[in-house]
């Protein structure tokens, strides 16, 4: 992913103010390490951080029409650019840049062109013949966007808050599937798909047509000019991407430059469910496999960057988002600069353990698409940034908006958690690709139990950070909570210690609203604690919170803060005992 930072309508065009605008680009030059480039016209400055994926020779930004008069600087990949230029056969094109066809789009159509591209985007649009512009974000929020005002009536665009959060009175991020409009001086929504209105769908269940709409997302992605890779935990997710990923790369434009062997990464803890797992898949797919251990200090020791880059302060986010930032250093370091991932599948098909407490087909329906909706503010965020901060980026096919409304417009009562019928969490997407004849993933594969990626990593990662917040944050200090944070107030050490951390990188008010709050039990909403009493007693966002469902569940005593940092997930395991519990799962007692 690239950077972009725009100032527009600003009353100073001096020589100073560049430099300012160059000096906050610069805050972006992780993202976009390959070039820079800034276009200035009276007083609008549109600037990039390029990390060059197609064309790396000749498609720096900011891009022109023909004749310069159209102005764009883009993040975001367009996976149907082909296809458009082949409709815009009339216009002349300067690049081979994916993005390109975003100025000539303009001048054919107008601002109303924008739910005609494919792909993931962030982008300033101006039109220098009448000084106005457009901005646009991606229909789910996969791109990272941010807008603010300054004093003068000027209006500042960044990827990361960081680049205009000391020079605008207020900001927030910009939401998903709208547009901006200078000539209109507001926001529009351009992305209005059947599912947003939350109604209940109808369609049947049908396997081929959800496989086929996943590999479609996952062959479309494939579209690189250097060397890439899949993220592989060895969970359905991540292994599902893997798969089709490796069936499919042979015949690509990807493979005849960089051959047909894919190469898959993972991270973890020694001992670590996922790195079993992983090299598991990997072994089976016959991938060259990255394992990458880092102990718990190691995390420890990297939480102040990673707030810095993830600019947030949600504790979930946080816990995910710290081995994906190591993770993400080490692939960097192998000269790959693209990966695929699994996010979005949990929320579009009710994977997280907690739906296993959903009352009826039309409350699980409505829960996956709060989850979409929000997914900008967590996953899309964490995924976004944690790469983004070593110059990676990464791709997500369950978040393809063709895919998206084929799995939102399945009956739910298909994706229901039925245990008497056999179906686990995600069962429409396992049973999809439960192919007997040309199997995709091996069974034991194909219906492991959901893990978090903060989980899945090892357990002792969260612990270890309960314990790390707890010699840091006193109980004097949460007593006081409330009056020192009243927007969001922590409700455990570990939220403290992480909001202390983001406040002194981020302090302005505008900062904080900009990440999300509320109550919430293994990455649920707060409406859907109503499902379950004793979860409103036991609010953690890992999935071990899902009392009764997950296998390695918390009991109901605290974590021991005397917790040892440097031991690995064997290690601080091996001492569990397992306690059946009838037709409740298994919970984990130490």
């Amino acid at each position: 992913m690239c950077g972009i930072l725009a100032v527009l309508g600003c009353s100073d065009d001096s020589q100073a103010k560049r430099v300012r605008v160059l000096e906050l680009s610069r805050r972006l030059r992780h993202r976009g390490p390959d070039w820079s480039g800034l276009h200035q016209f009276g007083g609008n400055y549109l600037s990039h951080q390029r990390l060059a994926i197609i064309d790396p020779a000749s498609g720096d930004q900011p891009l022109y029409n023909e004749d310069k008069s159209i102005v764009v600087t883009v993040n975001g990949e367009i996976y149907n650019h082909e296809q458009l230029r082949k409709s815009l056969a009339n216009h002349k094109f300067r690049t081979g840049s994916d993005c390109e066809v975003i100025a000539h789009l303009y001048e054919e159509h107008g601002e109303n062109f924008i739910d005609m591209l494919d792909g993931v985007f962030s982008f300033v649009l101006l039109d220098k013949r009448d000084n106005s512009f457009i901005v646009a974000r991606d229909a789910i929020g996969v791109t990272s966007l941010y807008i603010g005002w300054g004093l003068d009536g000027s209006v500042w665009i960044s990827s990361e808050m960081k680049g205009l959060n000391d020079d605008c009175e207020h900001f927030e991020a910009f939401p998903p599937g709208h547009l901006y409009s200078s000539k209109e001086h507001g926001f529009k929504r351009w992305y209005n798909p059947v599912w947003f209105s939350e109604s209940i769908p109808s369609t049947p269940f049908n396997p081929l047509a959800l496989r086929k709409a996943f590999e479609n997302a996952v062959i479309k992605r494939l579209m690189t000019d250097v060397p890439f890779g899949v993220l592989l935990s060895g969970g359905l997710d991540s292994s599902l991407v893997a798969s089709v990923t490796a069936r499919h790369l042979a015949g690509t434009k990807a493979a005849e430059q960089w051959g047909t062997q894919l190469h898959s990464f993972c991270v973890g803890l020694e001992g670590s469910p996922d790195l079993k797992a992983g090299k598991e898949v990997a072994d089976y797919l016959g991938t060259v496999h990255h394992e990458f251990h880092f102990t718990v200090q190691d995390g420890i020791d990297a939480i102040e960057d990673v707030i810095y880059h993830i600019e947030t302060y949600d504790v979930t986010t946080i816990r995910a988002s710290t081995p994906m930032f190591l993770m993400s250093r080490k692939i960097k370091s192998l000269g790959v600069k693209m990966v695929i991932s699994g996010e979005g599948s949990d929320e579009l098909f009710g994977g997280y353990l907690y739906f296993h407490k959903a009352p009826n087909k039309e409350e699980f329906h409505q829960e996956t698409c709060r989850k979409v909706k929000a997914l900008h503010q967590y996953d899309c965020l964490r995924a976004n940034k944690a790469t983004s901060a070593w110059g990676l980026e990464v791709r997500v096919p369950f978040l393809d908006k063709e895919f998206i409304n084929v799995a939102m417009s399945i009956d739910p009562e298909w994706k229901m958690i039925k245990r008497d019928q056999g179906r686990i969490e995600k069962w429409v997407l396992r049973k999809a690709f439960d192919d007997e004849e040309n199997p995709y993933l091996p069974k034991h594969i194909l219906y492991r139990q959901k893990e978090q990626f903060s989980d899945g990593v090892g357990y002792s990662w969260i612990d270890g950070l309960k314990a790390h917040a707890a010699q840091h944050v006193t109980d004097k200090m949460m007593q006081n909570a409330a009056r020192i944070y009243p927007h969001n107030t922590p409700t455990t050490k570990e939220g403290y210690y992480y909001r202390m951390i983001f406040e002194r990188f981020f302090p302005q008010n505008s900062a904080r609203l900009t990440v999300p709050g509320g109550p919430s039990v293994a990455c649920s909403t707060a409406k859907a604690i109503e499902w379950d009493a004793q979860w409103s007693n036991n609010l953690d966002p890992s999935g071990r919170a899902a009392l009764g469902v997950h296998a390695s569940a918390y009991e109901h005593a605290t974590v021991p803060a005397s917790l040892s940092a440097g031991k690995s997930a064997a290690e601080m395991n091996k001492k569990a005992r397992i306690i059946k519990v009838p037709s409740q799962g298994v919970i984990i007692s130490t």
